[in-house]
């Protein structure tokens, strides 16, 4: 006798099944996720309020410190300033270091070209570039954008070299035995085999995008949300010094999650948890 599973039943066994091997259930996932937050949200209200103001704030002055930044028009000002040199360097590095990413990784010879160069200006600290870089491109914009474009080209360049390469060789092979052009190479099997790894060349420049926005505003004209963190804790008002850094975080979360909702429409065939 052939068992049988009764209507509904093995449908919800295969569900389970596939919900154990993504690991926790998105509803889950949430629910620790902002517990976290809470949990060191009351951690810091608790501890900020038991120490001197000028030392640590707490969430709570934080947050009216925001709203009050908010209502004098500062805030918004400082964010949409370095929000613009974010943009403009995080685009061009990106888009530079994939397309040099994609060629050097499928043409050895680009890469032993490129290969040294990247790696000293790599390992080189970038603050120390930056009075060259006021020196060629002067105090603005310009030259925010270059320090932000050298923190975002190098992980997205290594990381989609690295993407490239671990593609299949056989995959390739297959391909070509097909007769597929060199073209449809690159955009059905290279390009869609790399994309978790220059998502995550991107993940990792978004981060280092918001450090150079800060040490942009730093060593060059002061403005943005650097500025403002540099005028508050001159004059110790630390409520109103840690309201932009807590933005630049809620800006990396945001744009993490973005990329993350891009990959997702991308790379449809990854199963990735939410």
């Amino acid at each position: 006798m052939t068992a049988t599973t009764a209507p509904g039943h093995g449908s919800g066994a295969i569900d389970a099944w596939r919900t154990r091997r993504a690991g926790l259930a998105p509803t889950w996932r949430w629910t620790l996720r902002l517990g976290s937050v809470v949990v060191l949200l009351a951690a810091w209200e608790i501890y900020g309020r038991s120490l001197n103001p000028i030392l640590l704030s707490h969430p709570t002055a934080v947050f009216v410190a925001g709203i009050q930044m908010i209502g004098d028009g500062t805030l918004p000002h400082a964010l949409g300033a370095s929000l613009a040199v974010l943009a403009l360097g995080l685009v061009a590095g990106a888009a530079v270091g994939v397309a040099l990413g994609l060629v050097a990784g499928r043409r050895p010879g680009v890469a032993a070209v490129i290969e040294l160069p990247v790696t000293a200006l790599y390992a080189t600290p970038t603050v120390a570039l930056i009075p060259l870089i006021v020196l060629w491109f002067g105090f603005d914009t310009l030259a925010k954008t270059v320090v932000v474009f050298l923190f975002v080209v190098f992980p997205v360049l290594l990381n989609t070299m690295r993407g490239v390469r671990e593609v299949d060789p056989g995959l390739i092979e297959v391909a070509r035995t097909f007769c597929s052009s060199e073209r449809r190479i690159w955009t059905d099997l290279v390009v869609p085999s790399a994309l978790p790894y220059i998502v995550t060349g991107i993940r990792i420049a978004i981060g280092r995008g918001l450090i150079g926005v800060i040490v942009a505003e730093y060593y060059t004209a002061l403005s943005g949300l650097g500025n403002l963190i540099a005028i508050n804790a001159n004059s110790f008002q630390t409520a109103r010094m840690l309201v932009p850094i807590v933005v630049l975080a809620l800006v990396g979360v945001v744009l993490t999650a973005l990329l993350g909702w891009v990959e997702h429409h991308l790379a449809r065939w990854r199963e990735t948890p939410a």
